[in-house]
């Protein structure tokens, strides 16, 4: 047989003790070192735009828009028929998404209700919902909003008072009996100053609760923060109370 391994190649192979043939030594290849990407402002030689400043909040609203109806929009016959009957009660005629408002002030408000529902042509004969809405900017701060509907002629409408925080509005319970206990919810929320009404007390709340919670200037954390920092205490303190008042 031929050797095939070249003359001098057994120096190289082998080492001179005869153990295992070294290998040779492999120098790494210098990795390459990633570019850095630079912005492309800085990249033109510009500076980056400033961010903007935050914008201020929005000043809180002081009230409904009441948005008057369309010109084009022809009135119902029961709203002629009330503007006819009582022309000084009337302060205004609010339209918005489908639903008629009319706003009175308090002094008219029984005789509106009286009218709505024993007109012909209005005959309001339920009173939906009674509720409020507050608004400590405005003097005026409660919108007072009856949702009255016709069960005979199929139409709705709300009647909507404006009052300030000791401003009596007379209580409608007189012209629709189920008003009773949603003007008791009212006052337990809102602390609106009704008058004649034939049982007013809290209904929702205790009867010794501090305050009206949906009032906006309402603490969030309810009266004096007794109330949950120790709900036992605050119990305890209205059990001995109780007890006073029992002895």
């Amino acid at each position: 047989m031929v050797d095939d391994q070249a003359p001098g190649d057994d120096k190289a192979a082998k080492p001179a003790d005869g153990g295992a043939p070294a290998s040779p030594e492999v120098t790494p290849a210098a990795s390459p070192t990633p570019a850095v990407a630079k912005p492309a402002a800085a990249a033109a030689g510009t500076k980056p735009k400033p961010k903007p400043k935050p914008k201020a909040p929005p000043e809180a609203p002081k009230g409904p828009t009441d948005p008057p109806p369309p010109d084009d929009l022809e009135r119902p016959a029961y709203l002629v028929a009330l503007q006819e009957a009582l022309p000084d009660a009337v302060q205004a005629i609010s339209y918005w998404v489908g639903d008629w408002t009319v706003i009175v002030p308090a002094t008219a408000l029984l005789d509106v209700a009286r009218f709505l529902r024993d007109d012909d042509v209005a005959s309001f004969d339920y009173c939906s919902d009674v509720t409020a809405s507050d608004w400590p900017p405005r003097e005026q701060r409660f919108d007072v909003i009856y949702c009255l509907y016709s069960i005979r002629r199929r139409h709705r409408i709300r009647i909507k008072v404006r009052a300030g925080e000791t401003e009596p509005v007379p209580s409608v319970t007189d012209v629709w009996p189920a008003a009773n206990w949603l003007e008791r919810e009212m006052w337990d929320m809102f602390g609106v100053n009704l008058t004649g009404h034939p049982d007013l007390r809290r209904i929702l709340m205790p009867d010794n609760w501090q305050g009206f919670p949906q009032r906006k200037d309402y603490p969030l954390e309810g009266p004096g923060e007794f109330l949950l920092e120790s709900p036992m205490e605050w119990l305890r303190l209205r059990n001995m109370v109780d007890e006073t008042e029992m002895e």
